[in-house]
C-alpha cells in the first residue's frame, strides 16, 4: 500500500545551532548538510541569512553544495530579512524562504507591541514579497500553540491566499500536550477554507519532554511535514529528535498513515557527526542513537534476544546505522584507501594539500592506535577544522608532572598568531594545571561553564573527545579537541574555545520558531 509522504524538515543547522555554544563554522555546516543529503532529508534549514555575514555565507555555501534536498533560510516577516534569504538561496537547486511572525497574545503585546490586525497585515505582505522572490514559501506562526484559534484561522487563510505553500504552527516554548496540540491541526483543517492548498507543519520544542509526542500527535491530525533536529539539538531543552520521529513512523507502520523517504542507515553516522562537530555528546540511553539503545544487560533480555531478536528488540540496529565500520587500515596504508573511506563518510578534500594533511594526521593516529574507527576519522577531521578556522592559538606540545602527594604541574607550548609561547602552572589536577598555564598568558577573563570528556570509541586506546564551554560578556562557545591523550585533547579544546571567543561572534536578531 502506497502511503502519503511525511516531509522531513531538518533544522539542525539553524535551530540546533542555537543551543548555547553549538555554533558551527561554514565548513562544518557544509559537512553536516552533505550528510543530511545522504540521509535523504527533504528540507534542510541551513540558517538565518540576515543574522550575520557568517550565517549568510553558510546558507549560500549549503545552497550551492547540496543538490538533492530543498535548502531553506529563515527570515522574519520584514523586507531586509526576506531579500537577504533570497540572495543566499539564489544558486540553490531547490530553495525555500521560511518567514515568520509571532501570533500569540503575549508575544504580540510584549515583544512585537503590535495589534493583531497589524500582525496579520505584515504577515500577508511578507509572504507576497517572498513569493515574488521564491516559488516555495513557508510561513510560521511563532508561539502557535498559544495563539488564539480565531486569529490563527484568519492569518493562516490569509497567508495561504498570499502564496504560502507550507504552514507551520510551532510549539515554540514547549507548552503543548499531545491531545491539545494535535487538536490544533484538526481544528485548522476544519475551520480554514483553503487549508487543503498548503502542507501543515509541526515544529516542537522539548521543554516538557513532549516534543516527539507532540509532533507525532500532529501527524495523526493532518500534519505532513515535521521540523526536527539530529539528536534533538536545539535551544533550551532542544527540539523534536529526527531519529525518534522517523523510526517511530517506520517501526509502527501499522499505526502511522505516512512514510518518510529517509535512508535510516545514515541515522547513526549523522548523529555522531553532529555530536563531534557541536561538542554535544549523545547520552548513552538516548533512543535510537545512544550507545545503550540496543544493549541488553538483563539475563532474561539476553536470553530472549538470542532465541528470537524480536522478543526484546523492535528495530534492527543495522537499520539505523549501527555497525562495526572498522577501518582495517594501518600506518602502511596508502592515500587512496584512506581517501576512499573518508569519502564514504561524506568527507571530501578540496585540494591535494588538504588530503595530504588528513593523511598525515591519519598516520600519526595510526602510530598511537592499532585500530582506526569511523568515529576516529570524524574526530580527526573536526580537529583539523578547529585548527584551520580562525586560528589565533594552536597547541604544540606539553609536559605534565603528576605524582601522588604532590601538586600536579603542567608546562604547555602553543602558538599565538604564529609566535611560540611556553608557559607553566600548578593546578588541582593536570587538566586544571593546563588551563591555568594557558590563562597565565592569555588572561581571557572567561568563565569555564562546562568540561566534558567522552571516549570516541571503546578500549583503552580510544581517543578522548573533550568539550570546553567558555562564557564571556554574554557569548558562549564550545571548544572541542580530540587526542589519545586526554590532557592534550583538553588543551586543544581550551585553545579552540579561545579562538572562537576571539573571532567575530554570531548574533541572532531574533531566535525564530
Amino acid at each position: 500500500m502506497n502511503k502519503e509522504k511525511l516531509v522531513i524538515f531538518d533544522t539542525t543547522l539553524r535551530d540546533g545551532e542555537q543551543s548555547p555554544g553549538a555554533s558551527m563554522t561554514l565548513d562544518e555546516k557544509v559537512r553536516i548538510a552533505k550528510m543530511l543529503e545522504k540521509l535523504r532529508v527533504d528540507v534542510i534549514e541551513a540558517g538565518f541569512a540576515i543574522a550575520s555575514q557568517g550565517d549568510f555565507e553558510s546558507v549560500k555555501a549549503v545552497a550551492e553544495t547540496v543538490r538533492d534536498s530543498t535548502i531553506c533560510s529563515l527570515a522574519r516577516a520584514v523586507r531586509p530579512d526576506i531579500e537577504r534569504a533570497a540572495e543566499a538561496l539564489k544558486n540553490a537547486n531547490s530553495g525555500r524562504i521560511h518567514t515568520f511572525i509571532a501570533t500569540s497574545p503575549i508575544h504580540m503585546k510584549y515583544k512585537l507591541q503590535m495589534a493583531p490586525e497589524q500582525v496579520l497585515e505584515q504577515a500577508v505582505t511578507a509572504v507576497k514579497m517572498a513569493r515574488n522572490l521564491a516559488e516555495d514559501v513557508e510561513f510560521s506562526l511563532e508561539d502557535g500553540s498559544r495563539t488564539e484559534p480565531d486569529f490563527m484561522y484568519r492569518i493562516i487563510e490569509a497567508v495561504i491566499d498570499a502564496g504560502a505553500r507550507t504552514i507551520n504552527i510551532p510549539d515554540t516554548v514547549g507548552y503543548g500536550t499531545p491531545e491539545e496540540y494535535g487538536a490544533i491541526f484538526r481544528n485548522v483543517m476544519n475551520n480554514v477554507a483553503n487549508a487543503d492548498k498548503a502542507i501543515l507543519s509541526t515544529h516542537c520544542h522539548n521543554d516538557l519532554g513532549l516534543a516527539v509526542a507532540n509532533s507525532l500527535a500532529a501527524v495523526m491530525n493532518g500534519v505532513r511535514q515535521v521540523e526536527c533536529t539530529i539528536n534533538g539539538l536545539g535551544e533550551r531543552a532542544g527540539n523534536a529528535a529526527l531519529e525518534e520521529i522517523v523510526m517511530a513512523v517506520n517501526t509502527r507502520k501499522d499505526f502511522y498513515p505516512l512514510a518518510s523517504a529517509i535512508d535510516t542507515t545514515f541515522i547513526v553516522p549523522t548523529s555522531r557527526l553532529v555530536a563531534t562537530v557541536t561538542g554535544f555528546p549523545v547520552q548513552p540511553n538516548k533512543a535510537i542513537v545512544g550507545a545503550n539503545a540496543f544493549a541488553h544487560e538483563s539475563g532474561i533480555h539476553q536470553d530472549g534476544v538470542l532465541k528470537h531478536r524480536e522478543t526484546y528488540e523492535i528495530m534492527k540496529a543495522e537499520d539505523v546505522g549501527w555497525k562495526a565500520n572498522k577501518l582495517v587500515l594501518g600506518k602502511h596504508s596508502g592515500r587512496a584507501a584512506v581517501r576512499s573511506r573518508f569519502e564514504e563518510l561524506g568527507v571530501t578534500f578540496e585540494s591535494p594539500e588538504a588530503l595530504n594533511d588528513a593523511f598525515q594526521r591519519f598516520k600519526a593516529l595510526a602510530d598511537k592506535k592499532h585500530e582506526i574507527f569511523d568515529e576516529d576519522l570524524q574526530a580527526l577531521v573536526s580537529d583539523a577544522k578547529a585548527e584551520s578556522g580562525t586560528e589565533i592559538y594552536r597547541f604544540v606540545g606539553m609536559e605534565i608532572a603528576c605524582k601522588t602527594g604532590q601538586k600536579p604541574w603542567a608546562q604547555l607550548t602553543f602558538t599565538r598568531l604564529g609566535n611560540t609561547i611556553t608557559t607553566e602552572s600548578e593546578g588541582g589536577g593536570p587538566v586544571d594545571a593546563v588551563f591555568k598555564a594557558i590563562e597565565k598568558v592569555v588572561s581571557s577573563e572567561s568563565a569555564l561553564e562546562l568540561y566534558s570528556v567522552n571516549a570516541i570509541t571503546a578500549g583503552t586506546e580510544a581517543q578522548g573527545d573533550v568539550t570546553v564551554r567558555l562564557a564571556k560578556n554574554g557569548e558562549i562557545v564550545n571548544g572541542v579537541g580530540a587526542d589519545t591523550d586526554v590532557i592534550a585533547a583538553s588543551a586543544k579544546a581550551y585553545l579552540h574555545a579561545l579562538n572562537l571567543l576571539e573571532s567575530e561572534g554570531r548574533a541572532h536578531p531574533q531566535r525564530g520558531v
